[in-house]
């Protein structure tokens, strides 16, 4: 009779530097250790762990390469401001106000710190199968795709690619090689595609090449993937959203209303 062999040792998986850090690392994610607060100290990462003071310092530079602490040898590590954030997806759909900025970079603003957009390419494209079946377009038909880069204090933030059906897209600012003006729901509801609901699938995934490049991670870490379909007031789906964040720096809040 063939036996199966056992599984190995989960921890052996992972070597004891990288647990140390995944410990820390969801420590500074849940806000045990708030920005500003120091690390223990390398005598207390060693008890804790019973680990060398080579594994410990090991553990603390994946953290410091991650942009989640700062420190050197010697002084004390501390977790950095502003890294760890919050993204409230329902105010995606909110339209701005004549001559206000995008609500998220107000909200970016609101929370101490400065947002920007680069567009990155604007053209038409056969779209992934993921975003065909969101959108309802034909195997070989294609949409038009708009592709930003988020930046939060000048840093890569989140990668987005836009997806819309070609005949709402051409011969309207959308395909224009600038950002939308009031931006894409103001811009859908003078189109007649009023964005009315939203669905949005989340996953977490190993970076793709560009993604990892775009956002300039520091290893394969997780990162954080909503696919985000808007629906009109009629239920078509006027646009598909692909949005990519580092895993270890956002999580998503959404609120909800019992009725």
């Amino acid at each position: 009779m063939n036996v199966p062999k056992a599984e190995p040792d989960a921890h052996g998986r992972r070597s004891l530097h990288e647990r140390i850090a995944a410990d820390l690392r969801d420590d500074i994610m849940s806000g045990e250790l708030p920005p500003g607060a120091s690390l223990p100290s390398t005598a207390q990462l060693k008890t804790r762990f019973d680990a060398s003071n080579a594994t410990v310092q090991k553990a603390l530079q994946l953290l410091k390469d991650e942009g989640l602490v700062v420190g050197r040898a010697g002084a004390a590590v501390t977790v950095r401001d502003h890294r760890q954030r919050t993204i409230r997806p329902a105010a995606s759909l909110s339209r701005a106000a004549a001559g206000a900025s995008y609500p998220w970079l107000t909200e970016a603003a609101r929370h101490g710190t400065q947002a920007s957009t680069t567009l990155l390419d604007v053209t038409e494209i056969r779209p992934p199968a993921d975003i065909r079946a969101a959108l309802a377009l034909p195997e070989n038909e294609s949409a038009l795709l708009r592709s930003q880069l988020l930046l939060i204090d000048e840093e890569p933030a989140e990668l987005v690619h836009s997806y819309y059906p070609l005949d709402i897209a051409r011969g309207t600012p959308l395909t224009d090689r600038r950002r939308i003006k009031g931006g894409t729901p103001a811009l859908l509801a003078e189109l007649g595609h009023p964005p009315h609901r939203s669905v949005d699938r989340i996953s977490a995934r190993v970076p793709t090449q560009e993604q990892f490049r775009a956002l300039r991670l520091p290893g394969s870490l997780p990162v954080l993937c909503t696919l985000r379909v808007v629906y009109d007031d009629h239920e078509r789906p006027v646009e598909a959203t692909a949005m990519v964040k580092a895993g270890h720096l956002y999580e998503l809040q959404y609120e909800f209303t019992a009725e």
